[in-house]
């Protein structure tokens, strides 16, 4: 069964880095870190950046719809949790969240020898096995 599991890795960056990834600003670690990426046709996503766009579709076409609108419209709005999240980034490989375990560790290798020359704090690889993930919260 451990084959048909989909893979993500995620990044948390120093927060000049991350100013730069989501601004498209200058930054020696950014240039490092899009060398490595375009390897595997992969792209960033700031984490805050995806709650807030999960956020506003929610909000447009209907909360209800939506079983984590509540949760991460919380997040979003703890500055706390806002800061955090500001640092996190998914890797996308082709436009997709998740993907191969074979792409998801060649990522995670080359992204973790890059992590003290490009300011990435820490290297994380996930997937999509519901026992290894939280749940979304029950609805009250």
């Amino acid at each position: 069964m451990e084959d048909t599991w989909q893979f993500q890795v995620r990044i948390v960056v120093a927060p000049e880095l991350a100013d730069a990834l989501r601004s498209r600003g200058p930054h020696e670690g950014r240039d490092l870190l899009e060398a490595v990426l375009r390897q595997r046709n992969a792209s960033l996503k700031c984490q805050f950046d995806a709650f807030a766009d999960y956020v506003e579709e929610a909000a447009r076409v209907g909360p209800d719809r939506y079983p984590l609108y509540q949760w991460t419209k919380d997040t979003i709005g703890n500055p706390e949790k806002k800061a955090k999240y500001l640092k996190s980034f998914a890797v996308y490989v082709s436009g997709a969240e998740v993907y191969d375990k074979e792409t998801a560790d060649w990522l995670y290798t080359q992204l973790s020898a890059l992590a003290s020359k490009a300011a990435i704090e820490s290297v994380s690889r996930f997937d999509t096995n519901p026992a290894n993930n939280p749940q979304p919260p029950e609805r009250k």
